[in-house]
């Protein structure tokens, strides 16, 4: 598997033809970048097109890719400017995105991709749970639904719901904290604070 790091790597791929290391570095960004465009346009369907738009003009149009020392960087300033112009073209775009945008330092770049990389590890792990564990483990994490609330919508005990809460968080405890890519990234409080949430019981 060929390293992408920088756009002299990446021009010698696309300049190569080499569809198999483009499509893997498309799937490995690709996640990570639809998350950033989501918290511009708020619009998952507009977020693909444009996250999409991004890598097929980069397919296209390689030139000026050797200046380019940091790839990652790069696609996200590229993501973060594509989504605040369709905002624009929308006639919706708000100041503090415009001050946020300028404001992206290398570092804090860094930062949004290691974020949304952690973001997604944690989905993939609760997409393997079983279908209803998920269910419910979602309703009370990213919904905020008591207990009760889950149970009364879903038409089952209390109990029900806790024992699934409880074995959702136990397999979650066991691979996400596992995973060395997830214990590193615990040495950042903002990132430790999430996780802990997500996991308390």
């Amino acid at each position: 598997m060929i390293n992408i790091k920088t756009g002299t790597d990446l021009y010698v791929v696309i300049n190569e033809n080499q569809v198999p290391a483009f499509t893997s570095f498309y799937r490995q960004f690709y996640q990570k970048l639809l998350l950033t465009s989501d918290k511009y346009v708020e619009d998952i369907f507009i977020a693909e097109e444009i996250v999409q738009d991004v890598f097929l003009k980069i397919w296209e149009e390689p030139e000026g890719l050797n200046e380019i020392k940091l790839i990652n960087s790069y696609l996200y300033r590229s993501v973060i400017n594509a989504s605040i112009n369709y905002l624009n073209r929308q006639k919706n775009i708000e100041r503090h995105h415009l001050k946020i945008a300028a404001n992206y330092s290398e570092e804090s770049l860094i930062e949004l991709d290691e974020e949304n990389e952690l973001i997604v590890l944690i989905n993939t792990e609760i997409e393997k749970l079983p279908t209803q564990c998920k269910k419910i483990f979602k309703l009370s994490r990213f919904e905020h639904l008591k207990y009760k609330e889950i149970a009364n919508l879903l038409n089952i005990s209390e109990r029900t719901v806790e024992n699934h809460i409880a074995s959702a968080l136990k397999t979650l405890r066991s691979e996400l904290l596992g995973k060395k890519t997830v214990v590193n990234k615990l040495q950042n409080k903002k990132f430790s604070i999430f996780l802990s949430f997500l996991l308390m019981g």
